[in-house]
């Protein structure tokens, strides 16, 4: 059997934790950071879980977790 592509966007995106949950970056931090809130942008920092319903749909993509 020939192996199983990962997605390259999803490898890209996610990592996994020690105790193997998926972690994401946060979204709208790029630019335009001058009309977004001071707090919105300190909640952005770093990175945080994805939620249980995502997870099914991003371990499909990555098959070899």
């Amino acid at each position: 059997m020939p192996k199983m592509k990962t997605k390259s966007a999803v490898k890209k995106r996610f990592g996994v934790t020690g105790s193997g949950k998926l972690k994401r970056n946060f979204a709208f931090k790029r630019h335009c950071l001058f009309c977004k809130t001071q707090k919105m942008k300190r909640q952005a920092r770093g990175t945080t879980l994805v939620a249980d319903v995502d997870v099914k749909i991003i371990k499909k993509f990555l098959p070899y977790l």
